[in-house]
């Protein structure tokens, strides 16, 4: 079977194809003759490949897995947010290290590099949704709310995907950081320290592991809206619960819905879906295979050949694996338009003004933790990289 990119299909979509020429009354909204243009200024292709030569090993370019093609192809190194902390640290030699991703990776990255280092960040507004769910004065709040309620064992775990201060926050208190691919180890870490695990800031991760792996009921999970007084639960509630899961998710992930794979079914028989962890409960359970962002790396790369898959996290990855294995089917879940907008927002001209600013000598949109809130967070990593 020839390779088919199952292209999303929505008003969005429609529109920006309409400005290439496309025929947006076609069935699907997305057809269009020939190959799209080139989506980058080719003088700025050729500025960033000038300036990073011209930095030579002082610098060392991270790019997550979800940033657009133009941005990825001068990383030196590819993966999801702790992958690249990690790849970071293990570069003492390079004084910059330039993060395509967003803000809390960087903030990772500049607590696991050494002080000699310099964390750049292209585009300051590329935050995190999910990630900014959970503000400390907010968590702080909730932790009083644990103890008022006579909650008592409580152990804090936090995702990745979360900000410095949260990170910080776990730390002080004893508690972990963990990753999609290695939640289930964290939680289990948790729990033989503590009865009930506070998991931030993603509902999702904490109830997709808790109920799978773990083999807890969805009634062992209650969810804390930070926004409703004491939660929007009562104390018997919180002292009963084993996961007090924060009201956080995935603008991506989040998105997937079960019609979504039971339209990619009837579309396609034999379909196998994919998704990430991140995804609603209801889309996992439905789906074939759930795993981390390398997990559906790998999982694509060793499926045979035409196999077809509907892939369920977000659309930059998902078309590069398209491109990537011509021998398979591979789709997006959602037929509709669904990039992560604030990891868009590092692009080529970002990235060259970046480097070139470096180039001249000045250092742009650093990434600086505070020395206390960073002593901490590294605290709470350094206890999920000793998990077994």
């Amino acid at each position: 079977m020839t390779s088919t990119w199952v292209e999303p299909s929505d008003t969005a979509t429609a529109l920006l194809l309409l400005g290439r020429g496309a025929d947006p009354s076609s069935e699907r909204g997305v057809d269009c003759p020939g190959d799209l243009p080139e989506p980058s200024d080719p003088t700025l292709v050729a500025r960033a490949g000038a300036a990073k030569e011209a930095l030579g090993d002082r610098v060392f370019v991270l790019g997550h897995h979800y940033q657009r093609d133009e941005v990825i192809q001068f990383a030196d190194v590819t993966g999801d947010s702790f992958k690249l902390a990690r790849e970071a640290a293990a570069r003492p030699g390079a004084e910059y290290i330039v993060f395509c991703g967003v803000h809390f990776m960087a903030e990772s990255a500049d607590i696991l590099t050494s002080d000699a280092q310099r964390v750049v960040l292209p585009d300051l507004a590329a935050g995190c949704s999910m990630a900014d769910m959970a503000a400390l004065a907010q968590v702080e709040a909730a932790w009083e709310r644990l103890a008022e309620a006579g909650a008592a064992g409580t152990v804090p775990v936090t995702y990745m995907n979360s900000s410095a201060d949260i990170k910080g926050f776990v730390g002080r208190h004893g508690g972990v950081v963990c990753t999609s691919s290695n939640a289930e180890r964290a939680l289990r870490w948790a729990f033989e320290r503590g009865q009930r695990v506070l998991f931030l800031p993603d509902q999702h991760l904490g109830r997709n592991t808790a109920v799978r792996s773990l083999g807890f009921d969805l009634a062992d999970c209650v969810l804390y809206n930070p926004h409703k007084p004491g939660g929007g639960l009562t104390d018997e509630q919180l002292r009963d619960a084993k996961m007090v899961l924060w009201k956080g998710h995935c603008s991506v992930h989040g998105r997937f819905s079960l019609g979504c794979v039971e339209e990619a079914r009837e579309r396609v028989p034999g379909v196998n879906v994919l998704v990430h962890p991140e995804c609603r409960h209801e889309v996992v359970q439905a789906a074939d295979h759930v795993g981390s962002t390398e997990y559906i790396i790998k999982t694509i790369g060793a499926a045979p050949a035409g196999s077809a898959w509907a892939v369920g996290t977000e659309l930059n990855l998902v078309r590069r694996l398209a491109k990537a294995h011509p021998d398979k089917e591979i789709m997006f879940l959602d037929r509709t338009v669904c990039y992560c907008s604030t990891m868009n927002r590092i692009d080529l001209p970002h990235l060259v003004w970046a480097l070139e600013e470096l180039v001249a000598g000045r250092v742009v949109n650093e990434i600086r933790v505070d020395p206390v809130t960073a002593g901490h967070a590294r605290a709470a990593l350094d206890r999920m990289l000793a998990l077994p």
